[in-house]
């Protein structure tokens, strides 16, 4: 446990990660550059991951024909970890902010769609029923039934999703990056320096667990009285 380093040691290197003044080196005072770069990647990332999965999943758990056309692919694809996927990515797509934020979409995706499917599964057929003998569309019906009946699945998923994204960002973000988390994690891994890479995690999670608060108060902005979490 000697190369673990004090928690005072941790505190100083944090303070000057943000503010500098204290080490003066490259280090110092780049949290926010960091931060800033690794968040725009995972927010692109996950809000691709969303724009495809909760259509998706909708449309699975709501129709047969579509749950029985992408059932297989989905299956076969989300077992693959997102570090087996690294060396085809760098092919295809090469070094950079773009992988990373393939493999973030990637990994969000499945939760995402598999929640929302779940959900959709869920909702009580005598709601639909009662909306069709209402008169209400087709498509009314799902977006004026389905989803909101939906929605403690859906937002389930989505923050499993964002919580994953933040987790693959280290990932991505190994190779070809010069701003971001991730970057700066490697690069302290490589210098064998655990104090950074502790700072990194401490941030990482920060970051995380921010993200999740941001994201549950704009959804109950969105859904105002509508209860988002399950009950148990």
């Amino acid at each position: 446990m000697a190369f673990l380093p004090e928690p005072a040691q941790v505190a100083r290197l944090l303070w000057d990660f943000a503010f500098g003044g204290v080490f003066d080196d490259a280090f110092s005072g780049t949290l926010w550059q960091h931060l800033w770069a690794s968040t725009g990647r995972v927010l692109a990332g996950f809000g691709l991951a969303a724009a495809l999965a909760i259509p998706l999943g909708v449309l699975m758990g709501r129709f047969r024909l579509v749950h029985a056309a992408f059932d297989p692919a989905v299956n076969l694809f989300r077992p693959i970890p997102a570090t087996a996927w690294v060396p085809l990515v760098l092919l295809i797509i090469g070094f950079g902010t773009q992988a990373t934020i393939f493999l973030i979409t990637l990994s969000a995706f499945f939760p995402i769609l598999l929640n929302t499917l779940s959900a959709v599964r869920e909702v009580p057929p005598r709601l639909v029923e009662a909306a069709q003998m209402l008169g209400t569309s087709g498509a009314n019906v799902l977006l004026k039934v389905i989803v909101p009946a939906s929605t403690p699945g859906i937002v389930s998923g989505l923050r499993i999703g964002l919580g994953l994204a933040w987790v693959i960002l280290v990932l991505g973000e190994s190779n070809g990056i010069e701003w971001g988390l991730g970057s700066m994690i490697t690069l302290a891994r490589e210098q064998v320096r655990t104090d950074r890479v502790i700072v990194g995690m401490i941030v990482i999670g920060f970051a995380g667990f921010l993200s999740d608060r941001i994201l549950l108060h704009g959804l109950r902005g969105i859904f105002r009285r509508r209860p988002l979490v399950r009950s148990t």
